[in-house]
This record gives C-alpha cells, structure tokens and sequence, in this order.
C-alpha cells in the first residue's frame, strides 16, 4: 500500500484542484450570462481566422516589438513547456518514469526544446519586473494599477521564476541519477532527454548521494506540478485569466467597422415615422405591439452584453488602450483600462452576493460607484483605445452604453451637449440659428 502512497496523493492533489477549477469556471460562466444577449455567431471562418492570427499568432502584440517579443517568449513558453507537464501528470498517476522517453531522439529534441525554451521565459520574465518595477514606464504607474493590480503582475512573474527554476532543477538531478545508474532513473537504453541548460547545474550537486539527489529530484518535482496546480487555480483571482479567454474574447469580438456604432431599433423606427410625411402618429402599430426596451443603455453590469462581461474578466491590464488614448494623454481622468477593471470588480462583487443567495442590491452600481461620469464625458470616441487592444476588448462600447442611460434615462447630458441636441430637435443643425436663416451664408459667398 505505501508504494502506491506516492500515486495516490497525486491523485488526490489533481482531482482537487480540477474539481476547484470546474468551479471557478462555472463561477465566471454564470457572471458573464448576466449579461444581455447579443449574436456574435455570424462569420464563422472569418472570426475563426481573426482567432488564429490575433490569439494565436499573436499579430497585434509586436506592434510594440520590445514588449511583443518578450510576450512571445513566455506564450510559446507557456503552451509547449505543457506537453512536458502531460509527462508529468501521466507519470505521477502511473507511477513511471519520463513515460515518454521511449520516443527517442524526438524526446531529446523535445526537452532540450523545454530546457531552452525555460531559461528564454527566466530572461523574458526577469525584463518583464524590471520595466514594471524599476523602468518607470508611464503606463504601468496609473492610479488604477495601485495595490493589488501591481502586486498580482508581480506574483505572476515570481510564480513563473519559481516554476522554471524548479523545472531545470528537476532536471539537472534527473539527469545526474541517470548517469549514477540509479533503479527507477536508469534506461538501458541510454539516458532519456536531452539537458542544454540543467547540464550547467551538475557542478552545484556534484558529491551529493543518490539518495539526497531522489529527495532533490523528487522535491523540485512535487513542487512544479503543486505549483503549477496552484498557478491553474489561481488564474481566476488574476488579470492573467486572458491565458484562457483571449482565444474566444477575440473570436467573439466585433467584427464591424470601428466608427459603426449600433442603432436602437426602438429609437430608429420613431425617428423613421417623424421622418415620413404620410405616417399617421396616432395610429396602431401594425401586428404585434413594437417591442420597447426595458431600460435605455446601462448603468449597471447586468445591463451589458455577455461579450463585455467577457472582455471584462479578459483584460490584461496592459495599459495599451489608456496609453492610446487621448483624452487620458491630455490628463482627463478616463482611462479605458479602468472602464475594464472596474467592470470586473463590481461584476465580481455582483457574482459573489449571488453565491449568498442574495438578490443583486441596488444599493450600488457601475455608474457613479465605480465609474465616473467624468470619465464617461471625457470619451472622444477615436476608437483608439480599441484599436490598440491586442485581444479584441472593446471599452469605448461600455462607455457609449453608460451614458445612452444618461442622456435617455436620466437626460443627465452636459449642459453642451444637452444645448446641441435642443438645437436638433428645434433648428434641424447643433447650431441655435433659425432655419430660415441656415442659408444666409450662402447668400454672402455669392
């Protein structure tokens, strides 16, 4: 029994952590279902394609090259050095040895591809502290990056020293039992993969005993695949949930013209029957009652699209968008980054009063306690912020939604603009000339 001790506690670790996995995916699925429903299920290949060369290929990331290249590393990093964790898992449930190792020289090119690829993520994740940290770039020390924000990146970054470091270990005492012949380690065949970097460690624990080097090799072993566990789990506390939802965060992002913005069926149809010369405003709608919405734009989470919410718990905190943005250059306090995290915040906040079995409280909202309408008002609608998101987030949408709620729910616009929209509706222009007079320019240039 206790020679299958091992097995069985790993058994019990992954089934754990998968089973609390499963929960928090559940927990984010139920979130994003708060949100209305909008059909993002047209144009199949060519979301497919946008998926490929935008989450995948990672096209938009090295149009900032420093950053882009680093990022490269530590993606491709993290989705090959996984097979290796395949091998991991497989040998920890049968209790083998490098299960794999039976592939041969495909198996050497395969961990020397690992080990390489390990000590590439340790530079890239060491640059990537230091810009945070000490390189004072203007994007990572906004106000909305204070605390925990600053604090999570910086996590990650450790977890991911950690896990290579403990990778390369595991295999710098691997490959020395191997070379002391050591039972369970030894392959008649000749030792199983190939160590460009662990190699570089033998000096370190060269004179330990078989002995200390298994309690060596085994420890550093449980510790990356419990840490790796960990970091699984840990995922949905973090902004670095886009390793999951980037791919259908960009699949179902918009596909229309960025200056497109979407029409009220509502709204257009009544403006269409002021517009008609031979409509009759007091007749019955033809059919079935015209649909009216419940409520005009959103003040809160649950009056978002599903893909907002998703886009919410995807962002990546880069700061891309906000340093794009020119109302946020010219020190306006919106920041489209901070549309996002707040989003996220208070949708967490709402996802846990229901995990109580609470009704959603009114007592707060997205609009006013989390976002500003300084922020809203500060909006030029350039797009920019949308177009510099490596992964399809949208939050100048969110922002239009908010205040569609205050100009048609609250009529709560700026004084300007509420003055230019009287204009309209009086005068057919922004402008507080009388009709009559709108041609009188024409009339001076001839």
């Amino acid at each position: 029994m206790l020679d299958y001790l091992p097995q069985i506690l790993f058994i019990i670790a992954l089934g754990g952590a998968i089973l609390f996995f499963a929960k928090n995916v559940s927990s984010i699925r139920r979130n994003i279902n708060l949100g209305r429903d909008v059909d993002r299920k047209d144009h199949k290949n060519l979301r497919f394609k946008k998926m490929m060369r935008v989450a995948l290929g990672q096209s938009k990331m090295v149009t900032r090259p420093i950053a882009g290249i680093l990022h490269i590393i530590v993606y491709v990093g993290f989705v090959i050095i996984n097979i290796e964790v395949l091998e991991i898992i497989i040998d920890g449930v049968a209790g083998t040895h490098r299960i794999f190792g039976f592939l041969g020289p495909v198996y050497d090119f395969l961990i020397g591809s690992f080990e390489i690829l390990a000590f590439l993520v340790l530079v890239s994740v060491i640059i990537f502290w230091l810009r945070r940290n000490v390189m004072n770039i203007k994007r990572f020390l906004s106000r909305e990056l204070k605390g925990w924000p600053k604090n999570d990146a910086n996590y990650i970054l450790y977890f991911e020293v950690v896990l290579m470091v403990l990778f390369l270990t595991m295999n710098a005492a691997d490959y020395q039992l191997q070379l002391s012949g050591a039972p369970h380690y030894f392959n008649e065949a000749g030792i199983m993969g190939s160590f460009p970097i662990s190699q570089f460690l033998l000096p370190i624990i060269d004179g330990m005993s078989v002995e200390s080097l298994i309690i060596l090799e085994r420890t550093a072993w449980w510790l990356h695949i419990i840490g790796i566990l960990i970091f699984l789990n840990y995922l949905y506390y973090s902004k670095h949930l886009h390793i999951l939802l980037a791919f259908p965060n960009v699949y179902f992002s918009n596909l229309e013209s960025l200056g497109k913005f979407k029409n009220l069926d509502a709204v257009t149809n009544e403006v269409k029957l002021m517009m008609d010369p031979n409509a009759d405003p007091f007749a019955e709608p033809e059919g079935d009652e015209e649909e009216v919405p419940e409520k005009f734009g959103a003040s809160d989470v649950q009056d978002l699209n599903w893909f907002q919410l998703l886009s919410a718990y995807t962002c990546t905190e880069c700061g891309r968008c906000t340093s794009e943005c020119p109302a946020n250059q010219t020190g306006k306090k919106l920041s489209p980054r901070k549309i996002m995290m707040d989003t996220r915040d208070r949708l967490e906040e709402v996802g846990k009063e229901l995990d109580k079995g609470n009704e959603i409280s009114s007592d707060k909202q997205l609009l006013d306690d989390y976002i500003s309408r300084e922020e809203l008002w500060a909006c030029t609608t350039c797009n920019a912020c949308v177009d510099a998101c490596p992964i399809g987030i949208d939050p100048l949408s969110i922002i239009m939604d908010m205040r569609q709620y205050l100009v048609m729910e609250q009529s709560a616009a700026p004084a300007e603009l509420n003055n230019a929209m009287s204009n309209i509706e009086n005068n057919a222009a922004p402008w507080p000339y009388n009709q009559q007079d709108r041609l009188d320019w024409a009339k001076e240039e001839a």
